[in-house]
């Protein structure tokens, strides 16, 4: 059971409800001011997907963060190439939600994975995500940090009481 498994993330698998013609499994990573974390998030991703065998590309969107995250996402392209890293910044901050919803415009392949560029999401953790797709045919897989022995690191109790309270509040 998915229950079962415990994950130290929270990010979101969409399974298109198109026809499988494409195998590529796209990252959408929303970014604001992430430039120190950018270069960690996408090396990560990079050699998870790398060691499994998916074909992949990572949709960074970033809302026009002042730290010059940008200009960080171009080297990391430069790196990696154009065609595993997609670049597809807004002018300003519009938020999260949108910064979604314009990730998977852009978006290809079977399914669409939301990821935080903040670390909060391990990326290790993909390849199960797709795997359990994979074995029910599932729409959508969804994991959390709020099982069992599921938690987070380096958060400080300020973060984790606005976290506790936001999803509180999402269930109430």
């Amino acid at each position: 059971h998915l229950q079962s498994i415990q994950f130290s993330l929270f990010f979101t698998v969409f399974f298109h409800l198109f026809y499988h013609v494409l195998f590529v499994d796209p990252v959408l990573l929303p970014t604001y001011n992430e430039r120190e974390n950018l270069p960690v998030i996408i090396w990560l991703l990079v050699k998870y997907f790398t060691e499994s065998g998916y074909d992949y590309e990572i949709i960074v969107i970033d809302d026009g963060s002042p730290d010059k995250t940008l200009e960080v996402a171009k080297q990391l392209q430069k790196i990696y190439g154009s065609d595993k890293i997609i670049l597809r910044p807004r002018e300003k901050k519009l938020g999260l939600g949108t910064a979604y919803i314009h990730g998977m415009k852009h978006a290809t392949g079977n399914f669409i994975i939301i990821m935080d560029a903040d670390l909060s999401h391990h990326p290790k953790f993909i390849t199960e995500f797709i795997q359990k797709q994979q074995e029910g045919n599932y729409d959508l897989i969804s994991g959390t940090r709020y099982i069992g022995t599921g938690g987070v690191a380096g958060w400080d109790f300020k973060r984790k009481l606005v976290s506790r309270g936001a999803n509180y509040l999402t269930q109430v």
